[in-house]
């Protein structure tokens, strides 16, 4: 298999735009034209794992965490990234990270947080802003079911939890067919009155180009009339963290034990727990502490993260627990949602989870 095709079905559940500025996601060694014969899953790239991908003839990593992060001067083997990298050339493997942006979808790390803990009803806690664009075209009456499938198949007129949303308006079109042209209806050199449906439906902006040829193609006229309007609008699909309910209230010692034993944590750390049951659970894989005081508007009765600091503990004490549960854990689930994915699409492909894929954070 080709490694664009794997980067293109990624990028389609994950589009690099979404992620943070400071990220680094995406193919960071290798040709995307390269033949990919088998792939190792990880959240992290480390030199135990390079070395596993080695033994077990992998010739792609695809982690949650991008190894090159910072910018590379040199590359003497002088520290683990630099040795990391050398070795990653030396044995022709490449490397794909697929990071904030995977945390910014729907679908995503959080997605899979929310099953293992059995949150249900769960919408984005911090949807992100996203350009958006307005498609609209003009076909003839009997072509509209088959434009609009086309732009509903390439992602345009979803809105929340709809899909398939759009506005019909009906009319008439004129047009004269020149010399040289070869019209779907209509006479050279004659004008044409057409009755025609006007097609309304929004986009999100990494999805616009593929919408666009598939309109053109499923378009019977041989030149297509087509506006597309910039918007600039909350994308509730994108964005940061997830919140949620539980089907049932449970107390909140009972629900720490769920995290515990639905994360693998040997420990948590917590604030002063509050004194009634949880119902309204948010939480973001990763360092989400950014997101304290968007839970607790939410009316959060629990938080959890990892990387929480000190000081921030002391935030809404009593009304809303704050659970670091840490970093590797929240995370390393997101390795089991990508086998997943990529075996659904390419059932054929030989993929394996990392085996020396583990939390580097120990306890005492």
């Amino acid at each position: 298999m080709v490694l664009n095709e794997i980067i293109t079905l990624l990028e389609k559940k994950a589009p690099l735009k979404l992620q943070e500025t400071y990220d680094n996601s995406g193919l960071l060694i290798g040709s995307p034209n390269k033949e990919t014969e088998k792939a190792l899953i990880s959240l992290d790239v480390t030199e135990e794992v390079i070395n596993e991908a080695i033994t077990n003839k992998c010739n792609l990593i695809i982690s949650h965490h991008p190894v090159i992060f910072k910018g590379l001067k040199k590359l003497t083997g002088s520290n683990t990234i630099e040795r990391i990298v050398e070795k990653a050339i030396k044995n022709d493997i490449a490397l794909y990270a697929i990071h904030t942006n995977l945390d910014n979808v729907s679908g995503g790390v959080n997605s899979v947080l929310a099953k293992r803990l059995g949150v249900t009803n769960c919408k984005i806690l911090q949807p992100g802003i996203e350009k958006m664009y307005k498609i609209v075209t003009f076909c003839p009456h009997d072509s509209t079911q088959k434009v609009m499938e086309s732009l509903f198949s390439s992602g345009a007129g979803n809105i929340g939890n709809y899909d398939s949303c759009s506005y019909l308006t009906e009319g008439k079109g004129t047009f004269r067919a020149l010399e040289g042209s070869d019209p779907y209806i209509g006479e050279l050199n004659k004008l044409h009155y057409e009755s025609e449906t006007k097609i309304e439906c929004i986009i999100a902006e990494h999805k616009l180009s593929n919408a666009v040829k598939a309109m053109l193609k499923s378009h019977p006229y041989e030149e297509v009339a087509y506006d597309i309007i910039p918007l600039q609008i909350n994308n509730p699909d994108v964005g940061a963290g997830m919140i949620g309910e539980l089907p049932m209230p449970v107390s909140i010692n009972e629900f720490l034990k769920t995290i515990k034993d639905a994360l693998g944590c040997q420990h948590l750390k917590h604030n002063k727990l509050i004194n009634h049951p949880v119902r309204k659970v948010a939480f973001c894989g990763g360092s989400g502490s950014f997101l304290i005081n968007t839970a607790a508007k939410n009316n959060a009765d629990i938080f959890i993260t990892g990387d929480i600091k000190y000081h921030d503990y002391f935030e809404h004490t009593g009304r809303m627990t704050l659970v670091d549960a840490g970093h590797f854990e929240t995370e390393h689930p997101v390795k089991e949602l990508l086998y997943a994915f990529l075996k659904e699409n390419f059932p054929n492909f030989a993929l394996q989870i990392s085996k020396s894929d583990v939390n580097p954070v120990s306890f005492l």
